[in-house]
Order: C-alpha cells, then structure tokens, then sequence
C-alpha cells in the first residue's frame, strides 16, 4: 500500500468475502484503500455486476455490467435488452418490472409458476428474490385479491441471474403471480412499477421517472403505477400509464 502511494501507481487488492457478502478479515484494508469493488454474479451465467461500495473519487450509486467471453469481460452497454432477450410473450405469469441497479434503471423478468400442490403443505421456492417477501406477497393476494393459493406451490424465478431486492418489484411479482394463477397472458409491452403495502394498497417508489424512460426507451408502451406517483412525474411521450391505487385494480386489468 505504501509502495502504490508513493510512486502513484493503481494498485488492485484481491481477496477472499464471507457467506453474507462482506469482505473476510480485519476491516482495516477496507478503510485503508480509495475503493471496494465487488464482483456478483451466478456462476452458472455468462454475465457480472460490477459494484462499488466504497469511492473517494466518485459515486457509489453506479454500476457495471460485464459478460465473460472468448476473450474476456466485455461491457454490457444495454443490460436491459440482455435480460429480457428471449422472454416468450404467450406464456402466462411472465411479467416485467423495471428495478433500480445504482443510478440505472434495469428492466427483469419475473416468472411466476402455480400448480396445485401434491404435499400437505404446499410450496414456496424463489431464484433471485427474497423467499420471505414472496411469502407476504403471497398472503396480501389471498386476503386483499381474495386469490385462493393456500392448495398451491409456487415457484417464482427473474429471469437472467439478476438479485431483486427492493420493493419496487412487489406489483410485477404480485402480477406474475396472479397471471399464472388464471393462466393469463400479460401484454408483452406492460411493465409494473410499485411497493404493495399488506393492505393491499400500492406505495410510492423512488426515481419513477427514470424507470419509466428505461420502459419507454425498450419499446414498452404501457405501464402500471401506483396512483400516489403521479404528482410531479414527467411521464414519456412514447408509454401510457395507468395509475391505480390497489394490487386488485392492477390485476383486474389483464385477469378481464
């Protein structure tokens, strides 16, 4: 460390993280070096997230995304055309939410299956969200959407390896799910954006605008908000939205 600072040099650091993700060992590296990166991705996938925790000469809200190939890590310029390439468009409970990964909105897959169980208890297995948000989602759609799910597994995948993490996927995951329930088709062109509360209500989210001009930006020409957003966005000439103010408003408007 004395060494890159003294002759100005970029050095870089590799060393091993815990099963929660922080960096194994003292923590006083952490604090000595200009910037922490951390490499995510699945193992089995082609495609890296490069994300700063720590920056002295910048933000730490951007990130990176990276696929390996022949010839090494190339740049991800659209990481939203690259996780939705393939999506199938007459299969239901498939639906879009667009997620927030740094400063950059990203638009995911979120893919729901219901099928009757055949144990006594039924089944609830999640890729890349939460097991215990689709747990409280599964109970708002039972008490507020009046959905019977109680005899039914659940398998809820996001397409591409992506991590969701916050609630601003709740509506796509809430639509998902209810669409493979009645085994419904959602218009391919329909993004979901929005927190459900366990009254069933929709909630407010962050940076609204920038998710919608990412929407508007891949050809999606609709898009369902919670009603409470609407004050003060902008929203894109080329998407029409429709504001609601309940997840069963939001289904009702493909489960017609």
């Amino acid at each position: 460390m004395r060494l890159a600072k003294s002759m100005a040099v970029s050095m870089f650091i590799v060393g091993h993280v815990t099963k929660e993700g922080a960096i194994a060992g003292p923590r006083v590296l952490e604090h000595m070096v200009d910037c922490v990166l951390y490499f995510e991705g699945d193992r089995q996938l082609s495609f890296r997230i490069l994300r700063a925790v720590k920056n002295r000469f910048g933000s730490t809200n951007e990130i990176g995304v990276f696929e390996m190939r022949d010839v090494g890590l190339v740049e991800v310029e659209n990481p939203s055309k690259m996780l939705l390439d393939g999506r199938p468009v007459d299969i239901s409970g498939s639906a879009v939410i667009c997620a927030m990964e740094g400063s950059r909105g990203v638009l995911a897959e979120v893919q729901a299956l219901v099928t009757p169980t055949g144990f006594g208890n039924p089944r609830r297995m999640s890729s890349g969200i939460d097991l215990n948000r689709i747990l409280l989602l599964t109970a708002v759609l039972e008490k507020r959407a009046r959905m019977n799910l109680s005899s039914s597994d659940i398998y809820i995948n996001v397409a591409g390896g992506l991590k969701i993490d916050e609630t601003a996927a709740d509506l796509g995951i809430c639509a998902a799910i209810a669409a493979s329930r009645a085994d419904a088709v959602i218009p391919p062109d329909m993004v979901f954006i929005g927190e459900v509360g366990l009254g069933g209500e929709l909630r407010s989210v962050s940076r609204l605008e920038k998710r919608l001009s990412e929407a508007a930006a891949m050809g999606f020409k609709t898009a369902v908000i919670p009603k409470q957003s609407m004050r003060g966005v902008r929203v894109p000439d080329d998407i029409k939205v429709f504001p609601v103010r309940t997840v069963r408003e939001a289904i009702d408007m493909f489960r017609r």
